[in-house]
């Protein structure tokens, strides 16, 4: 894959999450994942454990023809409903993934070795261990360099995008994300591709700075111009981080209007800020 409009998008699943239980740290992850390829993320979805509502929300990972990646629901338990759910959203059978059955009976023969126990591959609790390795028809694994146990990818229909099935926890979820990102999307990695410029600003409403910030979009194509309020500041009180963000090329020109615009409004302006992606 190699277009560069390609989007970047976030499934979080578990009522852990959405109860309070557990605190989601996924999304400030794989934010820093994608910025550290020169890439941003571009939408994120936290839901429940309801097989109804992961079902759309899949649905429409899979519709969308961007990179999707869902964290959580891949085990084993009757509150695991992702891989049930992803065969549905895409109308295809659940069947048990051949490479993924090695993976998870060399996990288990590992285990056994550990407790210093024979490996019984037909005892119950083994054969069920294999339904994590349960995938929709034309799922491709995912390595889990944590315990080997795999995740699943596939494809959009149409076969623009994929959606990214990795478990909940972070400690396999994360090194999963970046062996995905590095081993199918390098092509897309943008490397010093934007740059973020700004200024805070005191004292300023944002209806008075709106006229500057359209005017600065309409006068330099390919910029974004950015207004970030804050009231509570431990450091600067009630202010506004005002400013523009684009390709390299293009950010300073646009940053020097913006603040040669803020000096005309007599604006009292603080520290500036630079971020590079």
């Amino acid at each position: 894959m190699s277009d560069a409009s390609v989007s970047f998008g976030l499934i979080i699943i578990g009522d852990e999450i959405l109860s309070g239980k557990r605190a989601d740290k996924h999304l400030p992850k794989v934010i820093e994942l994608l910025q550290a390829r020169g890439l941003q993320l571009a939408h994120a979805d936290y839901v429940g454990d309801d097989p109804q509502r992961i079902t759309a929300t899949l649905a429409r990972a899979f519709a969308s023809g961007g990179v999707v990646f869902s964290c959580g629901g891949i085990g084993a338990t009757p509150d695991d409903h992702t891989r049930l759910c992803a065969a549905r959203a895409l109308g295809v059978d659940l069947a048990l993934h051949p490479q993924a059955e090695l993976l998870i009976r060399e996990r288990m023969q590992d285990v056994a070795r550990e407790q210093g126990v024979p490996y019984v591959p037909d005892r119950p609790d083994n054969m069920h261990r294999l339904n994590m390795g349960v995938f929709p028809v034309g799922a491709q694994i995912i390595p889990n360099p944590y315990n080997k146990i795999p995740g699943f990818s596939c494809a959009s229909p149409g076969g623009r995008g994929a959606v990214h099935f990795v478990p909940g926890f972070p400690v396999m979820a994360w090194p999963m994300i970046e062996w995905v990102l590095d081993t199918h999307y390098a092509g897309l990695f943008r490397r010093n591709a934007w740059c973020e410029q700004s200024v805070i600003v005191y004292g300023a409403m944002e209806a008075t700075l709106t006229p500057l910030m359209e005017a600065i979009e309409a006068r330099h194509a390919g910029v974004k111009v950015f207004s970030l309020p804050s009231v509570d500041h431990p450091q600067h009180g009630r202010h506004i981080e005002l400013g523009v963000k684009g390709g390299p090329d293009l950010t300073p020109p646009a940053y020097a209007a913006l603040l040669e615009g803020l000096g005309q409004l007599g604006a009292k302006l603080g520290p500036e800020l630079v971020r590079n992606g």
